[in-house]
Parts: C-alpha cells; sequence; structure tokens
C-alpha cells in the first residue's frame, strides 16, 4: 500500500490522464503500466550492462544499437513533439513485437493500443513517473509497480461489482511467506489477476533462495516454468504479463483461459496454488468442467476454485486460497461436500480468519484463508484456527496505517504450531480436532470452536449513582446562578 509524497505523486499523474481527456480507470491503469513497462526495459537493461562490463563480458541487449531513442532515458529527455512521435511510431511498435511474433510479449501485446493523444500530455505523465519512481527508489520499496496497481485499482468505480479488485499487497506477501515456495515448485494461480501472488512468489525466491540462480536448469525453471497464471479479462492478462516481466521472469506462462471450463484439462501439474478466486459467482452447469461437478455439483465458483485447486495440484501440493465466510460454514450440500472431500480425504491445516475490512475500499466481505496439501488419502487430524484481528491498517474505507497487526504473529505461530497445542479456545489460535470437525458437520467457521471469556463488570449501587447526578445538577445551578448575578438578569 502506497502513502504519503508517493500517493500524492501518484494521484497527479492520474489527474494528468484525466484532465487529458482519457478518463476511463482501467484505459489509465493500462496507458500507465505501457509506460512503466518502458521504463524498466531500460532501468534492466543499464543494470545488465553494468554487470556485464563489472565482469569484462560481452553483452547483447533488448535494445538495437543503431536505435537508442527506443530506450526511457534517451525519449524522456526529448522535447515534447519529438518525444511523443518516437513514442507512438517506434517505442510501442518496438515492444509490441519484443521477443519475435511468438514471444510472450507479442501475444498479449498485439491487441494494445497506444492512446495518449497529445505530446504535451505524453510529456507531462513521463515526467511524472520520473519523479515517483524516484521517491519510490528513497522508500526502499521492494515492489512499487504491485502498489502502484493496487492502489490505481482501488479508483475504479465498479470495483467489487466487475471484480476487478485485486488482493492487498501485504495479504499476498503474508500468505507466500505462509507457503514458502521453494525454488522446485511449479506455482500456478487460476485466477491471476494483475500477476500479484506469482511476482510475490518471485520475490520471496529471489530474498530467499537467490542461490538457486547459480545453477542453470533452477535458473532456466524459473524463467521459464515455475510460474502460470490464467486470466479471462484482456487488460489484466497484459498487465499481468508485464508484471511478471518486469520482475524479472524472462518467460512467463500468462495464458488467457476460463479455468473452470471444459477448456482447462491441467490435472495434477502444480505444487503450489496460491489464489484468491472470484467470489460470489455464478455459472450455467454446462459452463463447467465435468470432473469439478463430480466432486462438488454446484454454480458457485468459490467451491469451483476450491474443486479445481484438487484436481490441478500433484500429490503432495499445497494451496492457499482466500474464501470468502460462506464457504466455511455454508449449509447447502455442494458446500459441505467440497469441506468434506477437503477434510476427509486430504489434509486441511489451517484457516486464517480474517477482518471484514481488508478488501475495503473495494468490499466489505469477511474472508479466511484455507491451507490445505492434496494427498488423496486423508491426513487432516488437527486443524490450526487463527482469528485474525488487525492487518496493520484501519478497516474503513480509507486504509489508513494504524499499529495493530497481526501478521508477524500469524507467522511466527504457522512456523511453529508445535507450541500451539496448550492453547485454549479463548486464546487468539488453537487447534480443533478432526472428530470434533466432523461432529459440526465439517463446519470451518472460526466462532465454532472459539470461546469468548466473559468477565463479570461490577457496577455502583444505583442510589450511589443518583446521588452524584444530584450532586452534578445542584453544581450546574449553582453555576448557572452566579453567571446570572454577574450579566445582571
Amino acid at each position: 500500500m502506497i502513502t504519503g509524497e508517493l500517493k500524492n505523486k501518484v494521484d497527479k499523474v492520474w489527474e494528468t490522464f484525466w484532465t487529458g481527456g482519457i478518463t476511463n480507470p482501467l484505459t489509465v491503469i493500462e496507458q500507465f503500466t505501457y509506460l512503466l513497462y518502458i521504463k524498466g526495459l531500460d532501468d534492466n537493461e543499464k543494470k545488465k550492462e553494468a554487470d556485464a562490463e563489472l565482469l569484462g563480458l560481452g553483452f547483447e541487449g533488448v535494445f538495437p544499437k543503431d536505435k537508442p531513442q527506443l530506450r526511457w532515458s534517451i525519449f524522456s529527455n526529448m522535447g515534447s513533439d519529438e518525444m511523443f512521435q518516437v513514442v507512438n511510431q517506434e517505442v510501442f511498435p518496438f515492444i509490441k513485437n519484443l521477443g519475435g511474433k511468438e514471444s510472450i510479449y507479442s501475444k498479449f501485446m498485439k491487441d494494445a493500443i497506444f492512446v495518449i493523444p497529445t505530446p504535451s500530455l505524453l510529456a507531462r505523465v513521463v515526467a511524472g513517473i520520473n519523479g515517483l519512481l524516484q521517491v519510490s527508489n528513497v522508500d526502499g520499496k521492494k515492489d512499487t509497480l504491485g502498489d502502484l496497481y493496487e492502489y490505481l485499482l482501488s479508483k475504479l468505480a465498479t470495483a467489487g461489482t466487475n471484480g476487478q479488485f485485486r488482493t492487498p499487497r501485504h495479504i499476498i506477501d503474508m500468505i507466500v511467506r505462509l507457503m514458502k515456495p521453494t525454488p522446485e515448485d511449479i506455482i500456478v494461480d487460476p485466477s491471476a489477476g494483475s500477476a500479484g501472488f506469482l511476482v510475490g512468489a518471485g520475490e520471496y525466491l529471489k530474498e530467499n533462495h537467490s542461490d538457486m540462480f547459480f545453477i542453470q536448469a533452477l535458473r532456466e525453471h524459473f524463467n521459464k516454468n515455475m510460474f502460470h497464471g490464467f486470466e479471462m479479462d484482456g487488460t489484466m492478462l497484459r498487465i499481468g504479463a508485464m508484471n511478471m516481466m518486469l520482475h524479472g521472469v524472462d518467460n512467463p506462462n500468462i495464458a488467457y483461459r476460463d479455468s473452470l471450463s471444459e477448456q482447462n484439462k491441467d490435472s495434477e501439474q502444480y505444487t503450489l496454488v496460491l489464489a484468491n478466486p472470484p467470489f460470489k459467482g455464478s455459472l450455467d452447469y454446462e459452463s463447467v468442467s465435468d470432473d469439478l461437478l463430480k466432486i462438488t455439483k454446484t454454480k458457485k465458483t468459490e467451491l469451483l476454485f476450491l474443486a479445481l485447486f484438487l484436481r490441478m495440484l500433484k500429490k503432495g501440493g499445497r494451496c492457499a486460497s482466500i474464501v470468502p465466510d460462506g464457504v466455511l460454514f455454508g449449509s447447502s450440500k455442494a458446500h459441505k461436500s467440497i469441506r468434506q472431500e477437503i477434510i476427509e480425504n486430504h489434509k486441511l491445516e489451517a484457516i486464517i480468519s480474517m477482518p471484514s475490512g481488508v478488501f475495503k475500499p473495494y468490499a466489505g466481505v469477511s474472508t479466511a484463508i484455507m491451507i490445505f496439501t492434496k494427498t488423496g488419502a486423508g491426513g487432516t487430524d488437527n486443524v490450526w484456527f487463527y482469528d485474525m484481528k488487525a492487518d496493520g491498517y484501519s478497516l474503513d474505507d480509507k486504509r489508513n496505517p494504524i499499529a495493530e497487526n497481526d501478521i508477524s504473529d500469524i507467522l511466527k505461530r504457522f512456523n511453529d504450531l508445535s507450541n500451539e497445542n496448550e492453547r485454549k479456545r479463548t486464546d487468539q489460535s488453537f487447534f480443533v480436532s478432526l472428530e470434533e470437525i466432523r461432529d459440526n458437520g465439517y463446519d470451518l467457521s472460526i466462532s465454532k470452536y472459539k470461546q469468548i471469556e466473559y468477565k463479570e463488570i461490577e457496577y455502583e449501587a444505583p442510589e450511589n449513582i443518583l446521588e452524584k447526578i444530584e450532586k452534578l445538577e445542584s453544581e450546574i445551578a449553582k453555576g448557572l446562578k452566579e453567571i446570572n448575578d454577574i450579566i445582571g438578569r
């Protein structure tokens, strides 16, 4: 989440688009992304050039040596008219065809349109982006781009209705740190959006497994086979693909796909699912893959995605998914059947209940994180529950930073569950046995098991309270009389 000077600078760039005639929020975000991508290409090129020079190695970059004007550092210093001509006629066609006609770049950029209408608007936006990225470098944020998406998408007037709201960056980071991706993982998000979970996993690996990039097989796996994301919105596909490439993944597997339909044949291909699938969607049975309906016959997307995760995971594969609270306690046959499937035939490990304000200002829906492992042979023993009260931000529409934050406590407790055995049901976290969950009809809502500790409060006797009130009234009357005497009433 961005705040302070960086937020103000983003607002100014947004206002620049708006006053320049580009008022559709998604169009603003898309054009913003193209320019960030163009700048990121140049920044990455300069870093690789410096590394090659330091090591005395040859370097073949993405920019043709005879066309330096394609680079952000060159054209951003041109006059507005020349800059507009270069970006419109040379830079934009260049990025649309980067890597050849069959590359991931051209695949998603082929329908991209550069719609900034005037040289003056382009010049002002380019200057604004230079300014806000300078601020982000001072702040030392590792994923300003992801935070920009989150903040820009919050401006969508229809967010939460059309599905265009994303998972807050700090929640993504928490989930990734809970799951601890490994260099050998094959990671998928079947409702990828702007690829926030995939980016988060990549950043975690860079931070915690940097040695993997010295091993050719693991480096190639990271760039070509590790990350998979599916999405049905063309704009979000482009944003997600560029997001991945700007974060150092050369060839991410980002594809247009209806994950719940028959066109998705993926089965036992992935070792880790990280997802926040659409809530409250409803599909016709004809639109849904038959093998998903065999697990849970329902039209509800939040239940179908859980069935999909089970199908897509390899044996031993893990999943962390955000689900609406209704998934945990819904009483329909479909709700119960998917919970029973996960609990009895696989290994349900944790339910982390999150406060309803986490997704504001988009929506006030209550959610939880469900963590499980696909085994095909059961394994659920004791399920760990955590009652998250605060995520470091106010739970109203403003989402201002606050001191209270349970995230570090969640990570600490989950990483050492052996210390959780003695916790009482009145604590913020505790275990619930498989037998008790069975006895409660596979209900997974934390309120079903958490015990509230009531404290007796003693009040003064009514006669003492009345005596104090009478004394106050007497003092007020005396004070009023003194005032009246002063003013001569």
